[in-house]
């Protein structure tokens, strides 16, 4: 069966199962080679479950399923994807480079189990200069870049950012406030008595003299920080001529604070503008890639990346697999420096530059401080890899020693944890956190507001029955047949046995059965080190007081507990700013803000008049219809 797809521009053969279902290994593959051409696609290999256990690409179709259709030749790692192979299925593109793309979004999409995948898929940080305010500031930036201002970046981390917008306050002064806040001061903030703004909201500062120390922050953001050191250091010495030593003092100070800024940086290469700098290590079936970021001669921060290797890859498929699923989302520099060569460089390269819109390129250095800054990092990967793999055995230990504790028939992989948060039955939340043999997987917690209007409030057992409903039915409709590893395999619930009775009681509602169910009860005198520990029809028992899984059961329930609470003060911070214009269609948080500060309160506005709702600012005639309407439907 063939079906075209004419807006993508490839087409797509599903392929049924083989005749005999039982039958795999290269044999089945075999069996396709002679309905394939030499067209460049995209190949699925499934086992008998129909279970997709790798997708791959190829220039030439018929030549690289021919490769695994030969009974010798293979690595372990794909001798035993081969055996398990029980069908194919293939899409045909009309480039190679689309079949790269489309690879990299169905490996996204199906995780294959013997595919390398990105986990840690997070966009970064980045640092916009405003243009829309006579008076510009630097701030952080997440998300698309659609508002008016200069963007650089990205920066490794949230405190890569701060650091840096920290040390161009020291050294530039540019104010951090908001517009509505610089538009209301009549006189300094702290920030200017401390030294950290030019207090340009009270005329400290002319316009044009503002305007200049922007231009220099953004000189130094495209790394011209030089020419900025010797800038200042003329204004200090002509300042110290004129004998104005306050002002002399406050340019050393600056300067200070900009020969910091360069010391911190590290590395600071001088033939390398603009790069992505990116190691590989791999040990023991696991790998560590490190991405150093360079932009404008700086170093902007590095990050450590533990992709699944797929059961074992090389390098090569490794940080190919990498490159195109870490890009999936960002932009990608001019330069990609690489520690290992890999298979299909120029369809990677062909890719990224169309994305960027100008040519990327891929190299491997040989010599020269291009490599020594690849080799850089893969030391810093290989450093990180030890330190995951030390902290991952500690990990395992413990998960071991929990199930022995707690009589489980294997040991964890995913253990989720959950507790509940509210005042006296108000803003009530649920929290879920989840550890692994890996730690904290804090991409998979959750918080559950508790909808159910019925309970008695501080009912805190309903609100775990209503939790574990929510929970557990969501995971019998996207994974019934329990084949992905979403499903946990120990729950430890914040409580003793009502709460555990009533875990059991939302589970057996559901048909959920094989979900291992402890609750951590506080002890007598709710002493840490004294905690009762709860099973279903068992008695409840308790740890030696120094023992690491005691231990290492407090930090779980105490991380739960922390989520929770985190949640609960969220929730209830809404709750004390909400108002009754929340609840009008149409108002959202502009409109809001100028209706309260036209009126004063939102009391006022819901009993304004439309002539005055219609004399407030951003409010059509319209939406203060509508308004009025809203609060005046009865008379």
């Amino acid at each position: 069966m063939t079906e075209n797809h004419q807006n993508s521009g490839f087409e797509e053969e599903g392929v049924a199962l083989v005749d005999d279902a039982a039958e795999t290994g290269f044999k089945v593959i075999q069996k396709y080679l002679n309905t394939l051409d030499n067209s460049p696609g995209v190949y699925r290999m499934l086992d008998a479950r129909g279970e997709v256990l790798y997708v791959g690409k190829a220039r030439n179709l018929k030549k690289r399923v021919s490769n695994y259709a030969r009974l010798t030749g293979h690595t372990a790692r794909i001798g035993r994807m081969i055996s398990a192979t029980a069908q194919m299925m293939f899409l045909t593109t009309q480039t190679e480079t689309e079949a790269l793309l489309l690879e990299q979004n169905l490996i996204k999409q199906l995780k294959p189990r013997y595919n390398v995948l990105l986990r840690d898929d997070k966009s970064f940080p980045n640092i916009v200069v405003t243009t829309h305010h006579d008076y510009p500031q630097a701030q952080k930036h997440r998300g698309s870049k659609k508002g008016q201002g200069m963007y650089f970046g990205p920066f490794a981390s949230a405190g890569s950012v701060n650091r840096t917008l920290h040390h161009l306050q020291k050294v530039f002064l540019l104010r951090n406030c908001s517009d509505s806040i610089f538009s209301s001061r009549t006189r300094p903030c702290l920030q200017y008595q401390i030294k950290r703004c030019s207090a340009p909201c009270v005329g400290k500062i002319s316009r044009e003299e503002y305007a200049e120390t922007v231009q220099d922050a953004i000189r130094f953001l495209s790394g011209k920080s030089t020419a900025i050191q010797a800038g200042l250091a003329k204004q200090m010495a002509e300042a110290s001529e004129a004998m104005e030593y306050e002002k002399a003092g406050s340019l050393r100070d600056r300067i200070s604070a900009l020969t910091a800024v360069q010391t911190s940086q590290g590395i600071n290469p001088q033939g390398v503008s603009e790069a992505d700098i990116i190691g590989l290590s791999q040990e023991g079936g696991q790998a560590c890639v490190q991405v150093f970021f360079i932009r404008a001669n700086q170093n902007w921060g590095n990050r450590a990346y533990y992709p699944r290797t797929g059961a074992g890859a090389e390098p090569a498929e490794i940080l190919e697999a990498f490159i195109g699923q870490f890009y999936g989302n960002k932009t990608p520099p001019r330069l990609l420096l690489l520690s290992h060569e890999i298979e299909n460089a120029d369809l990677l390269e062909e890719a990224l530059t169309t994305q960027l819109g100008r040519k990327v390129e891929l190299l491997v250095p040989r010599r020269g401080e291009k490599r020594v800054l690849v080799e850089g990092a893969e030391r810093n990967a290989r450093e990180a890899l030890a330190r995951k793999m030390s902290e991952t055995a500690t990990q395992t230990k413990l998960l071991e020693g929990l199930a022995a504790a707690f009589g489980l028939e294997k040991t964890p992989e995913r253990i989720e944890v959950f507790d509940n948060s509210h005042i006296s039955g108000t803003n009530a939340v649920g929290g879920m956190v989840v550890a692994g043999p890996e730690g904290w997987m804090k991409s998979s917690y959750r918080k559950f507001n508790i909808k159910n209007t019925e309970l008695t409030p501080g009912d805190d057992f309903g609100m775990m029955r209503e939790v574990l409903d929510r929970r557990f039915r969501r995971l019998l409709k996207e994974d019934p047949e329990r084949k992905t590893d979403m499903w946990p395999d120990l729950l430890l619930i914040d409580g003793g046995a009502g709460q555990v009775s009533a875990t059991v009681t939302a589970l057996d509602a559901l048909g959920v059965e094989g979900v291992a169910i402890v609750g951590i009860a506080k002890g007598e005198d709710r002493d840490a080190g004294k905690e009762e520990f709860h099973r279903p029809g068992k008695r409840p028992f308790s740890l030696p007081h120094r023992d690491p899984v005691l231990y290492f059961v407090q930090r779980l329930r105490d991380e739960a507990h922390r989520f929770a609470i985190g949640a609960h003060r969220t929730k209830r911070a809404k709750a004390v700013g909400a108002t009754p214009l929340d609840d009008v269609p149409g108002v959202g948080a502009m409109r809001k803000r100028a209706l309260l500060a036209h009126f004063g309160s939102a009391k006022a506005a819901t009993r304004a008049g439309l002539a005055d709702l219609k004399a407030v600012e951003g409010i059509s005639d319209a939406m203060a219809e509508s308004i009025y309407g809203f609060f005046h439907s009865g008379e």
